[in-house]
């Protein structure tokens, strides 16, 4: 019977090994992409070896190692871009990937080695690196109105208006019908008024005229009344 139990608890130890937990760290491309990972120590005896590998933690050591301590300083590196900036000996042991790629994304196992039997420590890391958001500014837009002056020439809004006196359509100026196309136009339009209104007056007013010859034949038929009668 005792037989047994210790039977049943060794496989449930080699089928069960050490507990694994995971986590997820993202990054973007270009910049230093920091995985943490911790272990106690309570002092110098506690300080232990670990490794960082590129994929799950296996039963033992790290599959694909990257970088290896003794816990004291690193004695493996895989390549220079896996650095290790903590304090190993207060148990800092977190991996820095410097100018991360999108080729580092993956899978990354921290294995701390803890004396006794399926003791180590063991985390595994999703590292996730993008591409960096390039934020691109939308362009502003700016407008202005530009309105002519008083007395300018435009020849899109300048339009000659003039309501003409009542004379004759031979001496009507045959450019007043139609707005002026143009600057030149327009001095030909007022100096053809300006020579009308020099010619009218003599023509505004002529039953003026009629009234003081019909007065003085009234007054020269009076005359000659009283030079009959008195004679």
């Amino acid at each position: 019977m005792l037989t047994y139990i210790c039977l049943n608890w060794v496989l449930l130890v080699l089928f069960t090994g050490s507990t694994v937990t995971e986590s997820v760290v993202t990054g973007e491309v270009g910049q230093d992409v920091t995985v943490p990972c911790h272990y106690n120590v309570q002092n110098k005896n506690g300080i232990t070896s670990m490794c960082w590998g590129r994929d799950k933690c296996p039963s033992s050591k790290c599959s694909r190692p990257i970088i290896w301590t003794d816990g004291w300083r690193v004695t493996e590196q895989h390549s220079s871009r896996y650095q290790l900036k903590g304090d190993l000996q207060m148990g800092d042991v977190s991996l820095t990937i410097v100018s991360a790629t999108e080729a580092d994304s993956g899978m990354y196992c921290c294995r701390v080695e803890l004396p006794g039997w399926f003791n180590d420590q063991l985390i595994n890391y999703q590292v996730v690196v993008k591409k960096a958001r390039i934020s691109t500014a939308s362009p502003h837009t700016y407008t202005s109105e530009q309105t002519s002056a008083p007395g300018s020439t435009s020849e899109s809004s300048f339009i000659v208006t003039r309501t003409w006196p009542a004379v004759s359509a031979s001496e009507a100026p045959q450019t007043a019908s139609t707005p002026c196309s143009g600057p030149s136009g327009c001095l030909d339009v007022s100096a053809n008024l300006q020579n009308t209104s020099v010619s009218l007056p003599s023509q505004q007013h002529p039953e003026g005229g009629l009234y003081i010859g019909i007065g003085s034949c009234a007054a020269l038929l009076l005359i000659l009344i009283l030079a009959l009668f008195l004679t």
